[in-house]
């Protein structure tokens, strides 16, 4: 009986403060070794009946397994909910367990101030080549502006942002989605986005390794997909937009932020561009063939590079032929 597995796993107190971790922030087994102030293997043995209670599951980015509480992901579990209910309630209620909690989270300040020294190492090694890129486009903060006033007041439900970098998309759409997953397939840039979202609720936001011609997700998952300075990575833009399309609800919207075509050829080597920009054209064919109906774009023009905003609403059948073409 399921009811029977939850219990048992829940009767030891290492792992009810395992479960209280993971209701703040997602956490490597080191990290949580650290926290409770154990062995990575002792820790490692009570994950796992975590983990086949249902209450708990793993994802590995590289040499890392990370760790996350069952609750707010597409699953709804809801034991997993009523668990997560039931142990707040018990912090609130029971001083001693209450004060070990505390003590916990005293300790995540730890995890989270070395993680943002991480992430501030390695900003400062690349400080230069995005601060070029960046002086030759409108203002960061004029484009999220410009993002978030064209996707409207309409919710956005699930999101999936594809090429989270920094993480900083997922930053700025979380207070209007239901839960957001942030996808990078750097590991160093997920770890740059996870102490950038570490104070967000944790069954809000979750952090994913993956390549966007392959996303490991079911199919019509999410209401909202955003790539934001992503698209002119892809070798096979058309490649990507139909995973994008897999994965996105039939009525639910896509927005591509990316340069318009221009013919600064040094961002091939400099920044590793595949791709000079986009035509409207090129990217109205893309959508239309992903499954996508595009909406009029939106150009931001205030620097060497035009920035520009496409969007573009899932229609409800896949599409059926190859988008190559608007590319070539």
């Amino acid at each position: 009986m399921r009811i029977e597995t939850t219990m048992r796993a829940l009767a030891d107190p290492t792992r009810l403060r395992i479960m209280r971790l993971l209701s703040a922030m997602e956490l490597a087994v080191g990290e949580l070794a650290q926290v409770l102030g154990q062995s990575q293997p002792r820790v490692s043995r009570h994950v796992a009946i975590l983990c086949d209670a249902g209450l708990a599951e793993r994802h590995r980015e590289g040499s890392w397994v990370f760790l996350r509480a069952s609750v707010g992901n597409e699953r709804g579990d809801p034991v997993g909910e009523a668990v997560s209910r039931l142990l707040a309630t018990a912090e609130r209620e029971d001083e001693a367990f209450a004060a070990m909690c505390a003590d916990d989270r005293r300790q995540l300040q730890n995890i989270r101030g070395a993680r943002e020294e991480n992430a501030a190492s390695y900003f400062a090694r690349h400080a230069d080549q995005w601060d070029e890129l960046r002086q030759l486009h409108s203002p960061d903060q004029l484009v999220e502006e410009r993002l978030l006033t064209a996707l409207g007041e309409e919710p956005l439900g699930q999101v999936l942002d594809i090429g989270t970098g920094s993480g900083r998309m997922a930053e700025l759409f979380a207070p209007k989605a239901d839960h957001i997953v942030a996808l990078d397939k750097s590991l160093d840039m997920l770890r740059v986005a996870r102490a950038k979202l570490q104070n967000l609720p944790s069954d809000g936001i979750e952090l994913v390794q993956g390549d966007f011609i392959a996303l490991p997700f079911q199919a019509h998952r999410f209401d909202t997909v955003l790539l934001h300075q992503v698209l002119h990575f892809a070798q096979d833009p058309a490649a990507a937009l139909a995973e994008a399309a897999r994965v996105t609800r039939p009525a639910g919207r896509i927005a591509i932020v990316d340069f318009a075509a221009h013919d600064h050829e040094e961002l091939r080597d400099r920044h590793a561009h595949v791709r000079l920009g986009f035509t409207d054209k090129a990217i109205h064919d893309l959508l239309r063939e992903a499954g996508y109906q595009p909406a009029r774009p939106i150009a931001l023009d205030e620097g060497e590079l035009t920035v520009k905003i496409w969007l573009g609403t899932r229609l409800g059948m896949p599409a059926s032929s190859d988008a190559r073409k608007a590319v070539r």
